[in-house]
C-alpha cells in the first residue's frame, strides 16, 4: 500500500503568520526609530549601527517565519522534510544577508545625508 503524507498546510499558514506579524513589528520600530532621529534633528543624529538594533529581532522573525513558510511549500511537493528545511533554510539565509546588508546602507546614506541623500529616481 502506498502512503502519502499530509501536506503540512498548518505550518504553511503558521510561517505566513509569523512573518506577517514580525513584518507588522519591523514597520512599527523602524518608523519610530525615524521619529526619534527626526526628532533629535541633524545635529544628534551620527550614523551609529548601534541604533537599529531594536530592527534586529523583527527583521529575524520575518526570516524564520519565510524559512517555515517556504519549507512547508516544498514539503508539500517534495515529502522531504530534511531536504525542505535545508534548501529554504540557505535560501533565506542568503536573502537575508544581502537585504541587512543593503537597510544599513540606506540607513547610514540617510543618516550622513538626509532624505535628499537618497534620490530613488536615478535608479530607474
Amino acid at each position: 500500500m502506498y502512503y502519502i503524507p499530509e501536506p503540512p498546510l498548518g505550518l504553511l499558514f503558521f510561517g505566513l503568520f509569523i512573518g506577517i506579524t514580525c513584518g507588522l513589528a519591523f514597520e512599527s520600530s523602524l518608523k519610530q526609530q525615524v521619529n526619534q532621529w527626526s526628532k533629535q534633528g541633524k545635529k544628534g543624529i551620527k550614523p551609529n549601527m548601534s541604533e537599529i538594533s531594536i530592527l534586529k529581532l523583527p527583521f529575524l522573525g520575518i526570516c524564520a517565519g519565510i524559512c517555515v513558510f517556504l519549507a512547508a511549500g516544498l514539503e508539500i511537493f517534495t515529502y522531504n522534510r530534511v531536504l525542505s528545511y535545508g534548501i529554504s533554510g540557505s535560501l533565506t539565509l542568503f536573502i537575508g544577508l544581502l537585504i541587512w546588508v543593503q537597510l544599513r546602507k540606506l540607513i547610514v546614506l540617510l543618516l550622513e545625508g538626509g532624505s535628499q541623500a537618497l534620490d530613488l529616481d536615478t535608479f530607474f
